[in-house]
This record gives C-alpha cells, sequence and structure tokens, in this order.
C-alpha cells in the first residue's frame, strides 16, 4: 500500500475554530460529530483544501466536531472502545461519501460515544 506521510493542519469548527495538526496517513479519513454521525472520505479531498484557510470536514446541524482518524480503506477503520480493546470495521461503503457531508450512525458495534479511542486523532 501507499505509506506516504502526509502532514496537514485541519481546522474544524468546535465552539471555536480548532486547529488540529496531526499526521495523516492511510488513504481516507473518518470523521465522527458529537452527534454520532459517522462519515468517510478521500483523503485527497482534504489535501486540496487552501493553505491555512481549513475546511469544512463535516455537517452538523447540533454540535461539532467529535473525533477525526486517517487509515487505509481495505485495511479497515479501527476504534477502541474503553477498555481500549482495539475494533476493525470494514464494509463501510455506506458511509463513504464527500467531505462536508452530515454522515450516518456508524456501524454496529462501534464504540460508545463519539470517538475513535486511542486519544485524538491518534493512529
Amino acid at each position: 500500500g501507499n505509506h506516504d506521510l502526509h502532514t496537514a493542519t485541519i481546522y474544524a469548527s468546535v465552539g471555536t475554530t480548532l486547529g488540529i495538526a496531526m499526521s495523516l496517513q492511510g488513504d481516507h479519513v473518518a470523521v465522527i460529530g458529537e452527534n454520532r454521525k459517522l462519515i468517510i472520505f478521500p483523503l485527497a479531498e482534504v489535501n486540496e483544501m487552501t493553505r491555512g484557510k481549513g475546511v469544512r470536514l463535516q455537517r452538523y446541524k447540533d454540535g461539532g466536531l467529535g473525533d477525526i482518524k486517517t487509515f487505509t480503506l481495505k485495511q479497515g477503520l479501527i476504534a477502541y472502545d474503553r477498555s481500549d480493546r482495539a475494533r476493525t470495521f470494514d464494509g463501510l461503503k455506506e458511509w463513504l461519501g464527500q467531505r462536508a457531508q452530515a454522515g450516518r450512525l456508524p456501524p454496529k458495534g462501534f464504540p460508545v460515544g463519539h470517538s475513535f479511542g486511542g486519544g485524538f486523532g491518534a493512529e
């Protein structure tokens, strides 16, 4: 697979504008809102953003960004529960969309809350 390390600063509105600087690995981005809606879109959509301007990752009626994670789609999305046990989710076609869409509730068995676990923006 392609293991290029992309680095980007992602701005998401969480009340105030929050700048998250993180290294991005993989080919897709998963974003989960405080409303538990999950959306997955190609990392390339983030890379196209205007430098320093930030980019809207997900649309919210209420709440804001819960967590964000980059991953390789064919390896599946890993989320950690409160006991730090990893679960891998694949078959994510229903959640694939475009940046700035609202998303939908995560797959069955997804950890409670609005985080992928393992620390904010963690691998």
